[in-house]
């Protein structure tokens, strides 16, 4: 699995720093910053890799329940065998049963022995002679000719193209006899000879063999559903590990966009009386929907904020500046997103909150990139929405 190296230049102590170096500065956090998008990239890669797993899980097995209550149990998650394990026993499961199947093939040989030696089994013993026979319309009649000396060679093949199962040589036997009956008139010698030797034949088969082949065909199924169920449960156990570990990754990943959003705030200058009464006048220009987005960036940094009363209270000077510059590019980008869509033909919307700012603050002379920051609070976004996704 890939690590997420999160590791950022220590960017605190550049009060002193020439303007080339914080220039350098901001180059190298830039570089950094492009690093993590390209992490964070892969990571929703192996995100919608789990997600779709589970969703496509979830259609073909409706009632997982159950099994995902076993797979995120962690002492019974240790017992449940890995996928490899998993395809390793399938493999000596297919063996076994191929060696049961030859054991049944051998016992059918046996019955087919006695058929074959009765004195009426003479005219089933190879092809049917058709044109020595004269039998113009044979293959008219007969759809798929069938015959004992057949049946054997296909028996003893060891090339792969012969019985798979025992089901298979006694449908062959079946049709030697149906041919027989149906070409032949029933009064016919060939056609009773057929038909005796069949209902002797179906006699032996019945009692000798049926029951014995009916119990593998039971212990096959059994043994492919629980199997399929064991794989299922293996794959979930692999992609619950996936997850966890995904989300600890996302969780790392987000504790330093804070810490690099933390360095690029303490670098942008402090918001003046002016541009916090700027805000407020934005936040009344937004819609609803956005509104709330926006008072939620306030509560995100706030906790004690109440971000869905009906009447809201927003002392700006009360606020960090780390919770201004967020608003600041959400408001730019939101009243953009907004302009476009009344220029548009778009129905504007009235705010059903009220937000009063109250700005008295003094400025301060530090500056830095917007566009990094809005660079920066877009993939922190990104983050956080992953990180809660998959922690749901």
């Amino acid at each position: 699995m890939e690590t997420v190296n999160t590791s950022i230049p220590d960017l605190r102590n550049v009060g002193s720093e020439k303007a080339e170096d914080k220039v350098a500065e901001v180059e190298g956090l830039k570089h950094h910053v492009d690093e993590m998008f390209t992490k964070v990239n892969k990571l929703e890669e192996r995100v919608n890799n789990v997600e779709h797993f589970y969703l496509t899980t979830n259609k073909k097995h409706p009632n997982t329940s159950k099994r995902s209550s076993i797979v995120k149990d962690k002492d019974k998650e240790k017992h449940i065998p890995s996928i490899r394990k998993q395809q390793q026993d399938a493999s000596h499961r297919e063996a076994a049963a191929a060696k049961r199947m030859q054991e049944l093939m051998r016992q059918f040989g046996s019955i087919l022995r006695q058929i074959t030696q009765h004195k009426w089994a003479w005219p089933f013993m190879h092809p049917v002679d058709v044109e020595g026979l004269g039998l113009h319309d044979y293959y008219e009649v007969i759809d798929r000719p069938m015959d004992f000396s057949t049946i054997k060679n296909q028996m003893e093949t060891k090339d792969g193209t012969g019985y798979k199962n025992v089901q298979e040589i006694c449908a062959d036997v079946r049709l030697v006899f149906t041919n027989a009956m149906k070409y032949n008139d029933e009064r016919s010698d060939v056609h009773v000879m057929a038909k005796t030797l069949l209902e002797k034949f179906e006699e032996k088969w019945q009692l000798q063999l049926l029951p014995k082949v009916i119990e593998e065909e039971r212990r096959r199924e059994k043994e492919e559903t629980e199997a399929q169920l064991n794989m299922q449960l293996a794959q979930e156990a692999s992609y619950s590990k996936m997850a966890k570990d995904l989300n600890n990754e996302l969780y790392e990943v987000d504790m330093h966009l804070e810490e690099i959003r933390e360095v690029l705030v303490k670098k942008c200058r402090k918001m003046s009386a002016k541009d916090k009464r700027e805000l407020g006048t934005a936040l009344s220009r937004l819609s609803p929907e956005d509104l709330s987005k926006a008072l939620e960036i306030v509560a995100q940094n706030n906790p004690s904020f109440q971000a869905t009363a009906e009447d809201v209270d927003l002392d700006m000077d009360a606020q960090s500046e780390s919770t201004l510059w967020s608003l600041k590019f959400f408001l730019k980008d939101a009243l953009d997103i907004q302009g476009k869509s009344s220029s548009t033909g778009g129905n504007s919307t009235k705010n059903h909150n009220t937000a009063t700012a109250t700005a008295t603050a003094t400025a301060t002379t530090t500056t830095n990139s917007n566009h990094k920051r809005e660079n920066y609070d877009a993939l922190a976004n990104n983050a956080k929405k992953r990180s809660k996704k998959l922690s749901s």
